[in-house]
């Protein structure tokens, strides 16, 4: 699903807010709504700009727009974009540097296919599997470069340096991740230290960068880079329990076959030690297991009470992210990334 769409059609706040109103969230939906109105026309800027990235005949471009034109949920351009209404607005450096953030990601993800050997993305075949490995490997450094490129042309002092950081933090978290998979370890401080690197790093800068083009001093920069920090880490929680779900777009339990640690398993091998062994069991197979073993694996971690404790741990952090918004300005920049926090609980995909 994506956000940046024309003005007659609807994205996903859209979508949303009809979650929300359907579960009873009746003022979430409103909020969301009102939401989509506001920030629609610097989205379809950005989606203009997002396609101004060449569109070559090389394979490398080929794999690089196979995903971009699938389109994600463009949270983390939201969050510059909404960050930015602090300041001036959605100038054309913010532009550039939500235009950054989402190319930053993109590339991640086209890496992390190759690695997890992912077949699917977003629905449809992953552009590993469409155009070669080497190929998406390859896409992925290029949206790097022209996403560095972007901050650099921003020229905003020290930006390019943070997002370095952020990208050393990813490596290193997924190289954790990586180093314990297919390793059963009912560690926390792990898992966060993993989600924290992996996933909120990003978000963290996204707010950083729109906080920046407002021209909020460090106090307030602190508060969006905490805000990020939180968001992220609700965000990583919901996709944990989405997992377990059915129709969300991607494969159900891909990272339970994978041999992730996500937290819905921490928190069962917590409180159901046995299923220690049924975990080791399902990680030395050969070969891909069956379907009904999945499910009940699947079945026996929804049994412990772990995918409520997993939206309870979602819940806890995007409450969090809304505390750490209070040394902002009131108006309504500060309600809408409070509107993202809450959204982000609704996600179902």
């Amino acid at each position: 699903m994506t956000l940046a769409i024309p003005a007659a059609t609807g994205g996903p706040l859209d979508q949303l807010a009809t979650v929300s109103g359907a579960r009873g969230a009746v003022d979430l939906r409103e909020r969301l709504a009102s939401l989509g109105r506001w920030v629609r026309a610097d989205l379809v800027e950005f989606e203009a700009e997002l396609n101004v990235l060449p569109r070559g005949s090389r394979v490398v471009h080929q794999a690089a727009h196979h995903l971009l034109d699938l389109r994600g949920k463009h949270l983390r351009p939201l969050c510059v974009a909404l960050a930015s209404r602090f300041g001036d607005g959605f100038t054309p450096r913010a532009r550039g540097l939500a235009v950054a953030v989402e190319l930053v990601h993109t590339a991640t993800l086209l890496h992390d296919d190759v690695v997890d050997l992912a077949e699917r993305r977003r629905g449809q075949p992953a552009a590993c599997v469409v155009y070669g490995n080497a190929a998406s490997i390859f896409a992925g450094d290029w949206l790097l470069v022209a996403a560095l490129r972007r901050i650099a042309a921003a020229g905003y002092d020290g930006l390019l340096d943070r997002m370095l950081g952020v990208i050393d933090e990813m490596i290193l978290a997924e190289s954790l991740q990586l180093e314990r998979r297919g390793r059963v370890v009912a560690d926390r401080a792990e898992y966060f230290r993993i989600v924290e690197g992996k996933t909120a790093a990003l978000f963290r800068w996204a707010m950083i960068a729109g906080g920046r083009t407002a021209g909020l001093d460090a106090s307030g920069e602190a508060a969006l880079e905490k805000f990020g920090l939180h968001l992220g880490v609700a965000f990583q929680a919901v996709d944990d329990e989405l997992d377990f779900a059915d129709g969300t777009g991607k494969d159900p339990l891909v990272d339970l076959r994978e041999g992730k640690m996500t937290f819905p398993m921490v928190v069962a091998l917590e409180r159901e030690p046995t299923l220690r062994a049924r975990f080791t069991a399902l990680l030395g197979e050969t070969e891909s297991p069956e379907r009904a073993e999945l499910v009940a694996i699947a079945n026996a971690v929804r049994a412990t009470g772990a995918l409520a404790a997993t939206r309870a741990l979602a819940e806890e952090h995007a409450h969090r992210a809304i505390e750490a918004l209070a040394p902002l300005p009131a108006g309504p920049a500060r309600d809408a990334l409070e509107t993202v926090a809450l959204a982000s609980l609704e996600r179902t995909s």
